[in-house]
């Protein structure tokens, strides 16, 4: 085993499988999307750390358990049909693309969507869709099976939530800074949603999400 594989293996066993990541359908993505292609040159070397690299506008990866522990409770299936709000490097998009039956990734930073998109065509991954927008607010009219959210917002998006179809499933980190919720919420009926809280986190906040009211006295 070379030195990247070592690492590999090493992220796995001592961060991923800890962290109660146990899917062998997500374990088994791991050497076949390789993270150390996604991140930006001159840093594979921290692709197997336990750390968020930063990627420039105020985006960062997530850590690569978090990444694992999130596909892992959304349960994609291969019929579904994902949104994901904020590619980052294209790397969630590359693991979720192998899952689903199709990717749209909705990025409002051009730089950050054209990075993610050349990254994903350089592996030949053709069932996503990269494109700049914002999703923040909602997108479309169109319903899917899972919307993963990748920066946090400090209270659940209504307008995204009428994106999710019934049945289907959200990953959002809700909250303020320093003590956030990761949820999955699920749509069990036309005006019914089954809320989990996963974990406590802090995440960078996703640009242009709603804001809740402020009272003024």
């Amino acid at each position: 085993m070379n030195n990247r594989e070592q690492a590999r293996f090493n992220m796995v066993e001592q961060q991923i499988r800890p962290w109660g990541v146990l899917d062998m359908g997500v374990l088994d993505l791991l050497p076949l999307v390789r993270r150390e292609q996604f991140v930006p040159q001159g840093m594979e070397a921290l692709a197997f750390m336990e750390i968020e690299i930063p990627l420039g506008h105020g985006v960062a990866m997530w850590q690569p358990k978090m990444e694992a522990r999130v596909l892992q409770e959304l349960h994609i299936q291969p019929a579904d049909k994902v949104l994901e709000v904020g590619s980052g490097s294209g790397y969630l998009a590359a693991l979720m693309s192998h899952l689903a039956a199709h990717v749209t990734s909705v990025e409002i930073v051009p730089e950050l969507s054209e990075y993610a998109a050349r990254k994903l065509t350089s592996q030949n991954i053709e069932n996503v869709s990269v494109v700049v927008g914002d999703a923040a607010n909602g997108w479309g009219t169109e319903q899917y099976d899972v919307i993963v959210l990748t920066g946090s917002v400090p209270m659940e998006p209504e307008a995204l939530l009428k994106n999710l179809r019934v049945g289907g499933r959200m990953f959002a980190v809700v909250g303020n800074a320093p003590a956030m919720q990761a949820r999955l919420i699920t749509r069990t009926g036309p005006e019914t949603f089954q809320r989990v809280t996963l974990f406590e986190t802090n995440m960078m906040p996703l640009k242009n999400a709603p804001q809740l009211e402020r009272f003024v006295f």
